[in-house]
């Protein structure tokens, strides 16, 4: 049995701090998600779809709520939810005051409850919050025997045992004989065995800022002998925070850490090191190609590394043999000479570095 996982969709989230046009590029990116984990899930012939809540931000607008029922709708296999903190079941939640597709069950209630399917040979199990609070629904919890396969949803916290977001310790997991459990809430993936069961989170589809960096996906999840779980990555823009050495030439320097061809990821990128003053807004004209990259400049004055050469003491000496060295040397060995003397530089004058 295939299974496809995902959680933490976010819609309607406020997208604070960015101007219009990238607003606008990140609203647009989370109202296709609910159609690209659909197609992920049809193109992967999966058996079911388990979403681990926070699908909506909090208050919901027409336009997300009609392509959620419709992406759901049209995978036509089961979909469970297990609402969370953020889209908790309350009475105004779109899980109480919208119709949702017949495949579509929501579990609305603070206490595990289980749904079979009778052709997959499998109970689905859930818990939904109904407050941004929520106690640790798995506490106590135990599968029934009689199935094949028993798999859990919830919206809950694997990493903080005190955390008010429904915690999952591995001794739950352990405890519960599932064979899978899907969590949401953690916006970066990662997963344990607690016994014979397999709990992972795939973490947010797309993220929504620089603390939530790179690559974003969903879930595949294969029941055979075990469960396993396979990360699909989507096609959503993705945040990057990069440092970089600005050295002789600052938009070289940049070259090698940003891709060959530009897109509307967003970049940031502070350029440290010592440096001439840099012309952040020249600087970025010629990476016009990456119209959402935002340059820092936390470099320092250059200083003259070889001011110290020839002196009579250890510094001296050190400097002097080290540009000696440089007269002979191929072009390689020069610029790994010259990054050792600045290096060494920064350190007798007490300055933090930053190795390339």
């Amino acid at each position: 049995m295939k299974i496809l996982h995902s959680a933490d969709w976010h819609l309607d989230s406020p997208l604070q701090g960015r101007t219009p046009e990238q607003t606008g590029l990140l609203r647009r990116a989370l109202l296709r998600i609910p159609g690209q984990v659909a197609q992920v899930c049809m193109a992967e012939q999966c058996d079911m779809m388990l979403l681990s809540g926070d699908l909506f931000d909090g208050p919901f607008s027409l336009e997300s709520y009609q392509a959620v029922y419709g992406a759901l709708k049209a995978v036509n296999v089961p979909v469970f939810i297990a609402p969370g903190n953020h889209d908790f079941v309350g009475n105004e939640s779109p899980w109480r005051t919208k119709s949702w597709p017949e495949n579509v069950y929501i579990f609305k209630k603070p206490v595990m409850e289980q749904v079979t399917l009778e052709d997959l040979s499998c109970r689905v199990y859930g818990a939904g919050f109904t407050s941004m609070d929520c106690p640790g629904l798995l506490e106590g919890f135990r599968a029934e025997p009689g199935t094949a396969w028993s798999v859990g949803v919830l919206h809950g916290d694997p990493t903080q045992v005190n955390t008010p977001y429904c915690p999952v310790t591995k001794n739950q997991v352990k405890a519960s004989g599932l064979d899978y459990l899907a969590l949401g809430h953690i916006h970066k993936g990662g997963s344990f065995e607690g016994g014979k069961t397999l709990c992972a989170w795939p973490g947010c589809p797309m993220g929504r800022g620089y603390d939530e960096q790179g690559e974003k996906g969903v879930l595949i999840v294969t029941l055979e002998e075990s469960a396993s779980a396979r990360f699909v990555p989507l096609d959503t823009p993705r945040f990057y925070d990069l440092q970089v050495d600005a050295q002789e030439d600052a938009g070289d320097s940049m070259m090698s850490v940003l891709p060959a061809v530009g897109n509307q990821d967003f970049y940031r990128i502070t350029l440290t090191g010592p440096s001439n003053a840099i012309d952040l807004s020249a600087l970025a004209g010629r990476f016009s190609q990456f119209p959402n990259l935002e340059l820092r400049d936390h470099t320092t004055p250059p200083v003259d590394v070889w001011s110290s050469a020839g002196e009579d003491s250890f510094e001296g000496t050190y400097f002097q043999l080290l540009r000696n060295a440089l007269e002979d040397a191929d072009e390689q060995t020069r610029r790994q000479i010259q990054l050792a003397a600045r290096i060494s530089r920064q350190i007798l004058d007490g300055q933090e570095v930053q190795l390339p």
